[in-house]
């Protein structure tokens, strides 16, 4: 079965970085279209940064010169390296995988809190 597990959340100061990494398994990752997306309190589910399978990435203009989306295929691993962070970067950051071609093929993980507070 498909998993999705984020990791790297945690506090950090106005101006920090962190690394987020997504595990995955069960996935055609090397064929997966992956993302990164974001839930604020009381606010939709938002994208923040997505990778093609050709390494193509597109970001949210408020992260973009920020955020950094990358993939490792050798180990099914995505990650957002997420510099100058600020306040307005708190949230639940989910780990997304989908392949379009397959409308049934979109699964996601259980979510890593990042809390940017001084």
């Amino acid at each position: 079965q498909v998993q999705l597990v984020e990791s790297g959340g945690g506090l950090v100061q106005p101006g920090g970085s962190l690394r987020l990494s997504c595990a995955t398994a069960g996935t055609i990752f090397s064929s997966s279209i992956m993302g990164w997306y974001r839930q604020a309190p009381g606010k939709q589910r938002e994208l923040v940064a997505v990778i093609g399978s050709g390494g193509s990435t597109t970001y949210a203009d408020s992260v973009k010169g920020r955020f950094i989306i990358s993939r490792d295929n050798a180990k099914n691993t995505v990650y957002l390296q997420m510099n100058s962070l600020k306040a307005e970067d708190t949230a639940v950051y989910y780990c997304n995988a989908r392949r379009p071609i397959f409308k049934d093929y979109n699964y996601w993980g259980q979510g890593t809190q990042v809390t940017v507070s001084s």
